[in-house]
């Protein structure tokens, strides 16, 4: 699923340059469940961003599914994401003048499914929010929220989904409910699931931990 090699990333130039990802190699398999730990800083947010084809590297290889991200442009890569990859975020980006079910359904249309609208209220449905379709951002609770970002990233049935400390701005008793989901969901899919965290507890769920530091992995290990 993820084929990485040699991967750098580096920002600013001269003598302004910061190295954030110094040499990454990465191989992760179809289905499974993947946590990357490690303190603020070490660069975690920043492979995801690479590994997602969200942020270009700067030196190196990212195979994603058989595709170079590394080789295309910014429109290849958005074409290439587009129902391969899903993105569940701490913020949670959701529109705040459109409902629940817009949320879910506009980015299904511009996909061009024929019955987005149909499908985001089946997939709200299976998130436990059937009955909030109609509801805008501002009149949900946090947990909720997450719920409907979880239903738009998930709705295409992509391949691969990764979540950036999906439950940061959340309660501990609704962000352990928000991972059951998320984990569930994702198996029923048979996802390759892709969790940036700093939660040893949450990366214990997962079948492999990967920690990160100085932009470096530092630790590789299965369950």
């Amino acid at each position: 699923m993820i084929a990485a090699r040699n991967v750098v990333l580096t920002l600013g130039r001269g003598d302004a340059a910061v190295a954030i990802l110094r040499g990454i190699d990465l191989h992760v398999a179809a289905g499974e469940t993947v946590a990357l730990l490690g303190p603020s800083g070490s660069g975690k947010s920043s492979l995801m961003a690479v590994l997602s084809g969200l942020e270009r590297p700067t030196g190196g290889t990212v195979r994603v599914s058989g595709l170079a991200f590394d080789a295309l442009d910014e429109d290849a890569l958005a074409v290439a994401r587009r129902g391969r990859i899903g993105i569940v975020l701490q913020a949670f980006h959701l529109l705040a003048t459109m409902t629940a079910l817009e949320n879910v359904a506009v980015p299904l249309e511009l996909a061009g499914e024929v019955r987005a609208f149909a499908r985001a209220e089946a997939e709200l449905a299976a998130v436990g929010l059937g009955h909030r379709t109609g509801h805008y951002p501002a009149e949900l609770s946090g947990g909720e929220q997450q719920r409907v970002a979880i239903a738009r990233a998930l709705a295409p049935r992509p391949a691969l989904v990764f979540a950036d400390e999906p439950t940061g701005n959340l309660d501990a008793a609704t962000g352990d409910t928000i991972m059951d989901l998320l984990f569930a969901r994702a198996a029923d899919d048979g996802a390759t699931l892709f969790i940036v965290t700093h939660d040893a507890r949450l990366a214990a769920r997962c079948g492999r931990v990967i920690e990160l530091a100085d932009g470096r992995i530092v630790r590789d290990r299965r369950a």
